[in-house]
């Protein structure tokens, strides 16, 4: 083996290294810089607010994030009821469907599905609109001009992500438990107060905030990596697009870390409880 090949190999356990504290350096610079953020560019952060819930550009004239989020959602939450009553009905007890709802609709279905969207939609579209700025040269125009470019391009960014999450998720979760509702009512004709008294029965309320904690966890992480990736990128258009793509896989697999780690933490214990 070529001894320049040999140098490569043996340099890439810290090169990947210092990628990664290069990451969480620059994550922990756009944290700390939330309050200077708030105060300083709130106009930026509105804007920003408003593209994330409606989305901009081609995206805007189909509904936004909002429409997209509802859509993806809706039809987990048909699969779901589909699912539900078949399987319950085959051992009698398809009553039960309304539990299932209730049950992982609200802690698994819903937030695991806005997770995926909001990478799609929202974090893809952070990469490119970040990514464009730096090889065109504004993120350095930024700091020639004395505006630090961290908190006024990335930190707004991710307290808008935190902001608009709260009200897509109550979307998300709503239209995932009507499907489901519509598909077992009208689709399977259960009765709907029967599927209304078991839904109710199991849905834990502590279960709708710990889904949004963790929806919101999700969302700073997917808004936090697209956004690096966004800064750190180069080599043009093409380099752009490279980034978009390292942005979109590690946030979805962040996301399934995080459903996974938040699902064994919080609801894997033997002291969870199905009913309130």
């Amino acid at each position: 083996m070529p001894m320049s090949q040999l140098s490569r190999h043996l340099a890439k356990p810290t090169t990947s290294l210092r990628n990664l504290g290069d990451q969480l350096s620059f994550h922990g610079n756009a944290y700390a810089h939330m309050p200077r953020a708030l105060k300083h560019y709130p106009k930026e952060v509105v804007r920003l607010l408003a593209e994330v819930s409606l989305g901009s550009g081609a995206l805007a004239l189909i509904g936004g994030t909002v429409l997209v989020i509802g859509f993806l959602t809706a039809a987990s939450g048909i699969e779901v009821g589909l699912q539900a009553y078949t399987s319950f009905d085959n051992i009698g007890v398809s009553t039960l469907s309304g539990f299932f709802s209730a049950y992982f609709n609200t802690r698994e279905v819903a937030p695991i599905i806005a997770g995926i969207a909001l990478t799609a939609t929202v974090g893809a579209g952070f990469t490119a609109q970040i990514g464009a700025m730096r090889v065109s040269e504004e993120i350095d125009a930024l700091e020639v001009m004395a505006v630090p470019p961290v908190p006024y391009l990335v930190t707004t960014r991710i307290i808008a992500g935190l902001i608009a999450v709260v009200p897509l998720f109550a979307i998300a979760l709503m239209m995932c438990w009507l499907a489901t509702y519509l598909v077992v009512t009208v689709g399977y004709d259960q009765a709907p107060g029967t599927y209304q008294h078991y839904f109710d029965t199991f849905l834990i309320s502590s279960d709708l905030f710990l889904a949004m904690v963790k929806v919101a966890l999700m969302a700073l992480v997917i808004v936090s990596i697209c956004c690096y990736h966004g800064f750190r990128a180069s080599g043009g258009p093409a380099g752009v697009g490279k980034a978009v793509g390292k942005a979109v896989r590690s946030a979805l697999i962040c996301t399934m870390f995080i459903d996974l780690i938040f699902a064994i933490a919080v609801w894997g214990g033997p002291s969870v409880h199905i009913a309130g």
